[in-house]
């Protein structure tokens, strides 16, 4: 039986950019959908609408996944949960191994009050769990290895995932002051003030030492294969989310580097990737700009915000053969070539080439 798949970006437009996606994908003769993330709560809203109007007004999802606890992706689930009979949830939920951790956490000796601890710190999954067990929806673990239907979770390992929990800015092992957070904030405004741009030849790129959040490197990576072509969603992970997806891909037949979709990680940050992570999920860089695009690949990211994407990630991204394209102010629906074009929905125009990008 003939296999399609349509996928939408949707935008997210606040200051700071989100994930919002729906997948409706058709294998065996049998069609489901899949939500991955929903932005903010009023994205939620729009994403919503989004799947009534275009999917068919389903009373049934077959999939939901929480990629993580960040709110431009958890809260915009509130509600898809509450509107859809939802089949699955997928996500991680820190409390749930307050036993496990507790002799990580000196200062606590009381399971509950670590397993609460958590649950307040990881407030978004938390409201999410609230609504599953209230409309009684079954919540899974996506751990690596897992399926969610034709996916598979490429990342985190458990192992990886407990140790985040632990070394998380959200941990309750000591709160922190918070004169200390605003000097935090302080460098984070100082280091964005810095960026200082550099013009570039074809293939020059650089990616700073420092890595993404812990919150991010815990997010979900999923990997299908359908219709004939190799789906990688990254939401926001990080180099070690990355490097665990390059080390698993042989697990699940995805022979690397090649893939023809892939969501950039974490709306565009530069701190989510390496040169040699790169080379080996996309290809190694082009000696020039191919004519023909060798594979898709998708940011969502918002207008207004100042700090994603960051110029050298589409760089790199068009280095090795990308046709890009971005949410900026507008969706993207992205499909498998079955699929006819969706009526109002137009193609999008791809990134032109940064000259410059961050020093």
């Amino acid at each position: 039986m003939a296999e399609s798949f349509e996928i939408d970006f949707l935008g997210v437009e606040t200051k700071k950019s989100g994930d919002a996606i729906a997948l409706r994908y058709e294998q065996n003769a049998q069609t489901f959908i899949h939500v991955i993330d929903g932005g903010y709560a009023s994205t939620g809203e729009a994403l919503r609408d989004h799947i009534i109007e275009h999917y068919g007004d389903p009373k049934t999802l077959d999939h939901v996944v929480a990629t993580h606890n960040d709110g431009d992706h958890a809260r915009g689930l509130v509600p898809i949960l509450e509107h859809f009979e939802v089949k699955a949830l997928w996500m991680l939920r820190p409390w749930l191994y307050a036993q496990e951790l507790l002799p990580r956490f000196k200062n606590y000796s009381n399971v509950d009050n670590l397993r609460a601890a958590l649950r307040t710190a990881y407030s978004n999954l938390a409201d999410l769990e609230d609504i599953a067990i209230k409309k009684r929806i079954p919540i899974y673990e996506p751990f690596q290895g897992q399926q969610i239907g034709a996916f598979v979770v490429m990342a985190p390992t458990r192992a990886r995932f407990l140790d985040l929990v632990v070394s998380s800015d959200k941990t309750p092992l000591a709160k922190v002051e918070a004169a200390i957070q605003g000097f935090k904030d302080f460098l984070v405004e100082a280091a964005k003030a810095a960026v200082a741009y550099v013009n570039g030849a074809w293939g020059d790129e650089y990616f700073p030492a420092s890595d993404t959040s812990d919150e991010n490197e815990m997010s979900v990576v999923q990997y299908a294969l359908i219709a004939g072509e190799k789906i990688l969603l990254t939401a926001d992970t990080g180099r070690e989310g990355l490097a665990e997806v390059v080390a698993y891909a042989p697990s699940v037949g995805l022979n690397l580097p090649g893939v023809d979709r892939f969501q950039v990680p974490h709306h565009g940050g530069r701190r989510n990737l390496t040169t040699d992570l790169l080379d080996s999920i996309l290809g190694p860089r082009l000696e020039s700009k191919p004519v023909s695009p060798l594979f898709k690949a998708y940011i969502s990211s918002a207008k207004a915000d100042e700090d994603h994407p960051r110029k050298v990630v589409q760089r790199a991204m068009i280095h090795r053969g990308a046709r890009l394209s971005q949410t900026e102010g507008s969706g993207i629906h992205a499909k498998s070539s079955n699929v006819s074009m969706r009526e109002g929905w137009g193609p999008i125009t791809p990134v032109a080439y940064p000259e410059e990008y961050e020093e």
